[in-house]
């Protein structure tokens, strides 16, 4: 199997796509291009679904990604819906566990008859619905930054790939004079990909890895790893964790008097929505490495986060995955329309440079790997627990997945192929 769309041990959920019977009720009309599809596009309205964690322990980061899913489905059918239909939601819980997700997916696809789905967060959640929606000829819109190193056909990104977060990270640490990098992540694809390529960046910049442990996702317990995180001689830490895991780690990193003054913490799965989780007191200076912030400054955003307060309470918070899923609606209603179809080959056709004013700023569609120009931005916690803008590049980076541009990754995308 070719590196875009290697599944690294997870390949036996693919028989979840053969295992299950396709959906058998009678409709008038399908996509006939989907070879089998039962995709009912006859009357006045559309099924998309919608499958996130809303139980376990990325429910912490999940939910907001759902509820931003909902707003966008709301406004695109008060708008009008997709070619004139209505979206109809069909809702499906991922269970923070990969093979939970494999099954609910092809819930969506052969059951509900899902048009496209969105959702998933950990990068072992998407390897595991990725045969899945291959088996079917289906469509992911996938929406968290991830470690790179993939394109599927059947796979829209529309969070951050590699050269558009990490190395921004990592570019923005070196240029701070950070050269000694302790790296912490959770027990899974994303973390360890990301530190191959964040240990072949060191070598390549003068950098060295003094550290580097791993966690089980949701693991609670970080006192030995803060102790060698202390003792290590880092000047900085580069953090992979993901949900719940970060409000532990953070509360042992402080209770051994770190700060962000002593050795900075750079974050590439925290946002505003996990702060409020963390404490915005514990994690107050800190860095972090995204696309969008609730304190981007374009009147685009500043909509966008009036009506989702307007829509959960004015105490919410918005977010970089958040804005990417409710900007992946949107993605999937222009393909459908500049398409003038629901059809999987019709959309995949239509989807090169298809664009839209996303609240982060316009975001374009590469066709070549079904992902997004974007613009890194590295922020600082602030007292509140919102984020301060302090360096971003002056225009949006091409999606570059298997980091072809970078001389220095290759034995990265070696060990991933």
């Amino acid at each position: 199997m070719s590196k875009k769309t290697m599944i690294q041990g997870l390949a036996v959920l693919s028989a979840l796509a053969l295992g299950m019977t396709a959906c058998t009720r009678a409709e008038s009309e399908t996509v006939a291009a989907n070879g089998g599809s039962c995709v009912d596009t006859s009357g006045d309205a559309v099924k998309v679904g919608f499958i996130n964690s809303l139980s376990g322990t990325m429910a912490i980061s999940e939910t907001t990604v759902n509820e931003s899913l909902h707003m966008a489905a709301q406004e695109i059918n008060a708008d009008g819906g997709v070619l004139g239909k209505e979206l109809v939601i069909a809702e499906e819980d991922g269970a923070s566990e990969p093979a939970t997700f494999a099954e609910r997916a092809q819930r969506l696809i052969q059951q509900e008859c899902v048009a496209a789905a969105f959702g998933g967060w950990t990068s072992a959640s998407r390897k595991a619905m990725l045969p899945v929606f291959e088996g079917n000829n289906s469509l992911l819109f996938y929406p968290v930054q991830y470690e790179g190193m993939e394109s599927s056909p059947n796979i829209f990104y529309t969070g951050a790939t590699t050269n558009q977060q990490i190395i921004p990270a990592l570019d923005y640490l070196k240029e701070q004079g950070k050269s000694r990098l302790f790296l912490v992540g959770s027990d899974y694809v994303f973390p360890r990909t990301a530190n191959q390529i964040i240990r072949d960046y060191a070598e390549a910049n003068g950098m060295e890895i003094v550290g580097e442990d791993y966690t089980p996702l949701g693991s609670t317990d970080f006192t030995t790893i803060a102790n060698r995180m202390k003792n290590s001689g880092a000047d900085a830490v580069f953090n992979t964790l993901n949900g719940d895991s970060n409000v532990a780690f953070f509360r042992q990193y402080n209770s051994l008097g770190l700060t962000a003054e002593t050795l900075p913490v750079m974050s590439v799965s925290i946002a505003e929505e996990e702060i409020a989780g963390i404490g915005a007191s514990n994690i107050e200076g800190q860095l972090v490495a995204w696309n969008y912030y609730q304190t981007v400054d374009t009147d685009e955003n500043a909509g966008f986060v009036d009506r989702f307060k307007s829509l959960y309470g004015q105490d919410r918070v918005t977010s970089d995955p958040m804005q990417a899923a409710y900007t992946s609606l949107y993605l999937w209603k222009e393909m459908v329309e500049k398409a003038g179809s629901f059809e999987t080959e019709a959309i995949r056709q239509a989807a090169d440079g298809t664009s839209f004013d996303a609240p982060e700023g316009t975001v374009v569609v590469d066709g070549d790997n079904n992902h997004i120009s974007k613009t890194p931005r590295i922020g600082q916690v602030r007292e509140d627990g919102l984020i301060d803008i302090i360096w971003e590049t002056d225009s949006p980076v091409n999606p570059d997945p298997f980091l072809e541009t970078y001389e220095w990754a290759q034995s990265a995308s070696a060990a991933t192929s």
